[in-house]
């Protein structure tokens, strides 16, 4: 798909005969979604620019990333979509900058460039800063997000719920709970993680483009510039914050896992040794030896169940007195 953006920020539709047609002169921002060949062609051809393919755009070295030809600004950098779905992914995304055009290239949908084609871009230098100002705050959205979903997390694991321990908790309530509790921390990790790739790549690319493109850049495009580097330098900080926060809800949910296996184990281990005893006396007075002088009591069989009945309760008095239940 080819979406043409003009200076007076409205959509304009791309010309029927790509093969022959022109550039309209009023676009400030070509940006091209999964691209057919003919769409790619018409761009290669009006602007004479080299459009990078996925992958190009999926190379991980920083002199992939950023690089100059001939003074042409070839950028990558991974964003994220579908953030606030179960399974939020990350697509190399790779922007074009030269003195007069600016150009995208994408293969699925990052809701910054939705955001960023409502608004009126004067010239393509002011179009890119407006689409990286909407990338950084669909970010900052994203980290609003999980901090929110890791104070739920953090009162629900160290305040309130099913977890807490008492003499009425269920135990497998109690694992089925902390088991969702997990795979919460487990997805928020997983966001941040693919956040935290998408601001390194937009924290490089925003000095990348201030140095390289001093000569041609506006002065309302510096400053803009100057601002969101600002602002990246700050969402990285928090997100190392978010990371931090992360590994110790991580560590306490392990730690009351853990705990909670630890209590069966106990559980298990106070019937073994209380079992023991009994058994002892049972099978002592089952051996039936003919010079046994229980075996001729009136009392004997009440005194062997007593016997066996003392010997259960007594290690269960001494667990109770040594506090383990």
């Amino acid at each position: 798909m080819l979406i043409l953006h003009s200076r007076a920020g409205d959509i304009c539709k791309p010309p029927e005969d790509l093969g022959r047609a022109a550039l309209p002169a009023d676009i400030v921002w070509i940006d091209l979604l999964q691209p057919s060949a003919e769409e790619s062609a018409f761009v290669e051809r009006t602007t004479a620019l080299k459009l990078p393919s996925l992958a190009d755009l999926s190379e991980i070295e920083a002199s992939s990333r950023l690089r100059t030809v001939d003074g042409t600004l070839y950028l990558s950098a991974p964003l994220v979509y579908r953030a606030a779905a179960d399974d939020p992914q990350s697509t190399p995304v790779g922007f074009i900058l030269t003195a007069q055009h600016f150009v995208t290239v994408r293969f699925e949908t990052p809701t910054a460039f939705t955001t960023a084609a409502q608004r009126m871009h004067p010239t393509p230098h002011e179009a890119f800063a407006c689409l990286m100002d909407a990338i950084v705050d669909r970010i900052a959205d994203i980290l609003e997000r999980i901090s929110a979903e890791l104070d739920n997390v953090s009162h629900r694991l160290f305040r309130a719920g099913p977890v807490e321990t008492g003499s009425n908790r269920r135990p497998a309530r109690a694992a089925a709970d902390l088991r969702v509790i997990l795979r919460r921390i487990g997805r928020s990790g997983d966001l941040a993680s693919k956040i935290r790739d998408s601001l390194l790549g937009i924290g490089r690319i925003v000095p990348y483009v201030e140095n390289s493109g001093a000569v041609w850049l506006t002065s309302e495009a510096q400053s803009h510039l100057r601002t969101l580097r600002q602002d990246i330098y700050s969402l990285s900080q928090y997100d190392e914050h978010l990371t931090n926060k992360l590994q110790l809800l991580l560590d306490a949910t392990l730690g009351m896992i853990n705990i909670d296996q630890n209590n069966i184990i106990k559980v298990l281990t106070i019937v073994s040794v209380v079992g023991v005893p009994p058994t002892l006396v049972a099978s002592m007075y089952g051996m039936n030896f003919h010079n046994m002088p229980e075996l001729d009591w009136s009392w004997g069989y009440p005194y062997a169940l007593a016997l066996i009945a003392l010997t259960a309760v007594a290690p269960l008095l001494w667990f109770k007195w040594r506090g383990w239940f």
